[in-house]
């Protein structure tokens, strides 16, 4: 295969884009495929959306060196942007960068990626046959590009899981499409009008859920007649509110909190936990029928809010030799250091190429997709993944494998961190220090006093999406 082909990367989010400086500061030539008219099309459907993570964390080492050498105006790393800042301030500067932009193809939707001449079942000549990519331009025509390695970053944002809790839509769900909606919607501001005064059900205990009902909630002191049931799948959101005081991203932890006070003032009313059987039409309602618990229960509301994850789809590398773990849909040696069953905070160990190797040498799943369905994928993540990578690509073997990442923790995980305990800055073991003291300078020069991983701000925060 000639090393003078591109390296491909597919979509042009946060990682796409650090896997794309990656590859510039090795001296090869990426060549970058976005599906929509500009870069970082997810960011953008929750631009209304403050993060947790500080620009500390979400600006990739090698997107930084490009830009500064550009003249870049760096946002302050203690600020939480918003999903729009970060593609204004971020994403867009870095597209702008000549050496990314000259391989940026926007408009560009992948459809398939195999091996030229070579199907899936084929051994013969498969090591060394290029990629072959096909893709649809912005035009609508058929165009096809070799490249030498495929990185795919194209998220999972367009693939939101169903209401259902067998991982399946509900009867009904499809055909009341027009009053369900999936993600975070923009309640106080351009949705406003499809919500105030309405009532609303919520379904997911994540973060993302958490911030919706939160919105709404908000919504409500303009809104009285604005009311809300929050439809918790799985019964058990004490492990979601209850890392408040001990959260090392502090904004992170006062989500938590905010919605434990919501609940403790009856300002809303939570189902758990909750299994929907069928939504269906009621004049100008929706029906809604299930279980809490062992109890049938029956009710009616206005509109639906969605928030239970996403999942990766799989399907353009349907000809490549791409092996995934059965459950959670992620690499198999990565599965077991994300899985859900047994993981549920911000402590993921360091994993690079290693751990992304496909039996297809040279294709790559990174960033949101590479962790399937498991929810606690943060963007610092995905970059370590996509350093290690192109490190790998370069022949940098040593570089690839010595992965190193500091990822702030949650307190849920970390509730036996004693204070006055040995160890780093917030009274954690070793292993901990360095991750801990990042986020207690964040948190000192934003303002709070004493230990990052023990302060509860009380600003109003957001779920990390990226």
């Amino acid at each position: 295969m000639s090393n003078e082909l591109p390296v491909a990367v597919i979509g042009a989010g946060p990682v796409g884009l650090a896997a794309a400086a990656e590859i510039v500061g090795r001296g090869l030539a990426p060549l970058v495929f976005e599906r929509g008219t500009g870069v970082g099309a997810a960011l953008r459907e929750w631009a209304h959306v403050r993060v947790f993570s500080p620009w500390a964390y979400n600006i990739a080492g090698a997107a930084r060196q490009l830009l500064e050498q550009a003249g870049w105006d760096a946002p302050e790393v203690t600020e939480l942007p918003t999903g729009g800042e970060i593609v204004e301030r971020y994403l867009e500067p870095l597209a702008a960068v000549p050496e990314i932009a000259a391989g940026l193809r926007l408009g560009a939707r992948v459809t398939a990626v195999t091996r030229q001449g070579v199907d899936k079942v084929s051994d013969r000549g498969r090591a060394d046959a290029p990629f072959d990519i096909r893709w649809v331009d912005a035009a609508g025509a058929e165009q096809r590009t070799l490249a030498r390695a495929v990185i795919d970053a194209s998220g999972t944002w367009g693939q939101p899981n169903p209401m259902g809790i067998d991982g399946l839509t509900v009867p009904g769900e499809r055909a009341a499409g027009e009053r369900i909606v999936y993600g975070i919607p923009d309640v106080l501001g351009a949705a406003r009008a499809a919500y105030a005064g309405k009532t609303v059900l919520v379904v997911g205990s994540g973060h993302s859920a958490i911030n919706v009902v939160l919105a709404l909630l908000e919504l409500q002191r303009e809104a009285p007649g604005t009311a809300v049931l929050w439809a918790l799948r799985r019964g058990r959101i004490d492990r979601l509110l209850g890392g408040g005081l001990n959260d090392q991203l502090p904004e992170r932890g006062a989500l938590g909190l905010r919605a434990k006070a919501a609940i403790d003032a009856g300002r809303l009313e939570v189902l758990a936990p909750f299994a929907a059987r069928r939504v269906t039409q009621a004049g100008d309602r929706l029906a809604v029928e299930g279980s809490v618990g062992r109890l049938e229960t029956r009710f009616s509301v206005d509109r639906i809010v969605v928030a239970t994850g996403f999942r990766p789809d799989l399907s353009l590398a349907s000809e490549l030799r791409v092996a995934v773990d059965p459950a959670t849909e992620a690499p198999p040696a990565l599965s077991p250091l994300i899985d859900p069953n047994r993981h549920s905070c911000g402590t993921v160990p360091p994993h690079g190429v290693v751990e992304l190797t496909q039996p297809e040498p040279g294709f790559y799943i990174v960033g949101a997709k590479s962790y399937g369905r498991a929810p606690t994928f943060l963007m610092a993540t995905g970059y370590e993944q996509v350093r290690s990578i192109v490190a790998e690509l370069a022949g940098d073997t040593l570089a690839a494998r010595q992965v190193h990442l500091v990822l702030p923790e949650t307190g849920v995980c970390s509730t036996d961190l004693a204070p006055g305990t040995a160890g780093g800055c917030c009274g954690g073991p070793a292993a901990t220090t360095a991750s801990c003291c990042v986020a207690d300078e964040v948190a000192k020069a934003a303002g709070a006093d004493g230990c990052g991983c023990g302060v509860a701000r009380q600003n109003a925060t957001i779920a990390e999406l990226a």
